[in-house]
């Protein structure tokens, strides 16, 4: 299948409600970070993008036809090659609101505390899986973390600066009648307007909010979509 829908926002700005959106639409696979944690073994696809500035699409995205987040959201630009004719979603929402989830969320993922980080230790000791998901982690925590924001994202300020540059960039690259730079709050008019399909009668699904972050998590090592 070929990839029609892009997504070049950061996570934690709406793409797990984006990624169900997306699927209520009519778009029959959606892939998310949660995809890349259920299927650990596709890791392999995105440290080849990452090496070369491409990889095996057909091998990564069969059977999708949209992508979101993070693994895609750093490479929009060689999606963009790939993939011609898609077009480009930049979730966005409040800086200061984002800041905090991010910090509260997937900058806190994995083991915190002694206790935990020795249980960690036992279940990658007794798990090829586990092992395999916190290798999947440890792409997207050296991407974003050391490379996005240059091992600064706790300085507020800094992270506020590669934010804003993040979302400029996009806007200046991608062409104009193919972006839409969405907040999920909006609901269904302006993303439905972009896809040119008729709004649902159901309300848009607003999801993975940071109290259910912890919950979640646990779940998708296990390869529980959640």
């Amino acid at each position: 299948m070929s990839i029609k829908i892009i997504g070049a926002g950061f996570p934690r700005t709406g793409t797990t409600t984006l990624k169900r959106s997306l699927e209520t639409l009519g778009f029959q696979r959606v892939y998310h970070m949660k995809e890349l944690l259920v299927n650990p073994d596709m890791l392999h696809y995105w440290k080849t993008l990452d090496q070369t500035g491409t990889t095996d699409w057909d091998g990564l995205y069969a059977n999708y036809d949209a992508t979101v987040d993070f693994p895609c959201y750093p490479w929009y630009k060689e999606h963009m090659e790939r993939y011609p004719e898609a077009r480009v979603i930049l979730t966005v929402r409040d800086f200061e609101s984002w800041y905090k989830s991010i910090s509260s969320t997937v900058m806190k993922a994995g083991p915190q505390t002694p206790g935990e980080k020795i249980k960690m230790m036992g279940k990658l000791i007794a798990s090829s899986r586990a092992r395999k998901v916190v290798r999947c982690i440890k792409l997207f925590k050296d991407k974003f973390f050391a490379r996005e924001f240059e091992g600064r994202f706790e300085d507020k300020a800094y992270a506020e600066a590669k934010w804003k540059e993040h979302l400029a960039e996009v806007k200046r690259y991608v062409p104009e009648d193919k972006l839409l730079v969405y907040d999920v709050r909006d609901g269904w008019k302006p993303l439905c307007a972009f896809l040119g399909v008729p709004e649902p009668a159901e309300p848009l699904p607003h999801l993975n909010k940071k109290e259910n972050f912890k919950e979640m998590l646990p779940k998708l090592m296990k390869g529980q979509m959640a």
